[in-house]
């Protein structure tokens, strides 16, 4: 394999970024380096680990336009959208900065004549998060910075697609005063990643990615007895009740499933609409879809720029043509959209009606822009449609009647369950995962709980 690691750009396909992969020196290295540095960063105050962390946001915020430029090209979000990432990295750190406090407080047990007790929660060690390509800011940060608060050293290794987001998060804290070794990266190999995963002084992984990645890290981290944490696939349904307000469910369910061209483990790839609204809500989204603008990422104009790779288009592809072939109705003709050629990344997007959960389009995760929209006739029908699925990240309702929908939400296998609204982290709620979408919790004050490991204290105070 080369030793030279090289993103190419969805846009025009040339390469972008170009770096070398770790040499096993290096990687040696940086681990040292992790595990020296982590005695001492542990033992700083919290409020100085606070103030590197909100430093390191505001290096963000000041260099956000270049930031929204880089994602652009490496991984083809829209440029006037790109940007975006910067706010959401901000309110996610900023949020878990000033919870760390009582997130990270000391557990008092009660009063004991002639004791004292109570449980510390104190940091595991050296984290590796490995973190993809789609979010590539807000997924790294979920952990990174609680890893960092609770007094842990981070090692990142980021997608080879944004090599350059692993660097600019090292810039960013650099810039803020952490001291050498506590938090680094690494461009590294599969091979590499997977050895390093193995190595006895990680003592924590954190990963972001697809199932059978999620199922690597487990293989390697096996035996070591370390937490893993692993936000991995989705395939999100909404479900839009008969009392919904049909216009806002479309806008936002829309939205959820095209917005970064579909790519995003918690974007919406079933909907599920009752009959009496169905018609409604199936014209005003094709009218909405229609709406969109594919094109190069780097044109202000642009709404649905192109997906990662080829690849990843012709895997969409293939999907909706099988269901088509199987009974579904394609609403969008991707001659209407020029860009759109076999072999490109550059993909229309797609709403399908007339599916069923014998198309792969309603069970396989699809990572594009495409929606199937599947008729019901009940609540129980939507909530069974909704479960029969090997993914379970978040499910959302579209209901006036707020009492009922949580009803039926207790009753959804998720880990988020929303009701008029989608697709969207609030950092104080815990992010998790059932069944193949994984298994941990980052976000809200549960969130330092996979990164810090409880010591209890019991002292006999009379003698």
């Amino acid at each position: 394999m080369s030793h030279l690691l090289q993103t190419r750009s969805p846009i025009d396909g040339r390469i972008y970024v170009e770096r070398p992969y770790a040499e096993a020196e290096q990687i040696s290295a940086a681990v040292a380096a992790a595990k020296s540095a982590q005695a001492t960063w542990q033992q700083t105050s919290l409020s100085e680990r606070q103030a590197i962390c909100r430093k390191a946001v505001e290096w963000f915020e000041q260099h956000q336009d270049e930031i929204g430029e880089e994602l652009c090209w490496m991984m083809g979000r829209p440029i006037r959208y790109a940007a975006g990432e910067v706010r959401g990295l901000a309110e996610r750190a900023r949020y878990m900065t000033e919870v760390a406090a009582d997130a990270l407080a000391p557990v008092q047990v009660g009063d004991k004549a002639g004791f004292k007790r109570y449980i510390k929660k104190v940091p595991v060690g050296t984290v590796l998060v490995i973190a993809p390509w789609n979010y590539p800011y807000l997924t790294a940060i979920n952990s990174v910075v609680p890893a960092l608060l609770a007094g842990n050293t981070v090692i990142i290794k980021h997608s080879a697609q944004t090599p350059l987001c692993a660097e600019r998060l090292v810039q960013a804290f650099t810039a803020a005063g952490v001291p050498a070794g506590v938090f680094q990266f690494l461009h590294l190999s599969h091979a590499d990643t997977e050895a390093l995963i193995k190595h006895p002084d990680i003592n924590h992984v954190v990963f972001t990615g697809s199932v059978p990645g999620g199922a690597m890290v487990e293989r390697a981290a096996a035996g070591r007895f370390i937490g893993v944490g692993l936000e991995l696939g989705g395939k999100d349904p909404a479900y839009v009740r008969a009392d919904a307000d049909v216009a806002h469910a479309v806008e936002t369910t829309i939205d959820g499933a095209f917005f970064n061209s579909g790519q995003s483990c918690c974007g919406i790839e079933r909907i599920y609409v009752h009959a009496d609204v169905y018609d409604a809500f199936v014209e005003q989204a094709v009218a909405l879809v229609k709406q969109y603008k594919l094109g190069p990422s780097n044109d202000p104009e642009t709404t649905l720029g192109p997906v990662v790779r080829a690849e990843a288009a012709d895997f969409v592809r293939a999907q909706v043509a099988e269901a088509v072939a199987q009974g579904a109705v394609a609403h969008i003709n991707a001659a209407d959209f020029p860009l759109d050629q076999p072999g490109t990344p550059y993909l229309a997007p797609q709403l399908l009606t007339e599916v069923s959960h014998q198309m792969r389009v309603m069970t396989e995760e699809s990572f594009g822009p495409v929606v199937g929209i599947q008729k019901v006739y009940s609540d129980a029908e939507a909530v069974a449609l909704m479960n029969d699925s090997d993914y379970g990240l978040t499910a959302s309702i579209f209901t006036r009647d707020i009492d009922t929908g949580i009803a039926l939400g207790d009753e959804l296998q998720t880990g988020t369950f929303f009701i008029n609204r989608c697709d969207y982290l609030d950092p104080a709620l815990a992010w998790t995962g059932v069944k193949d979408s994984g298994r941990g919790c980052a976000l809200s004050v549960l969130g330092f709980d996979s990164l810090t490991r409880p010591k209890s204290y019991h002292i006999k105070t009379e003698l």
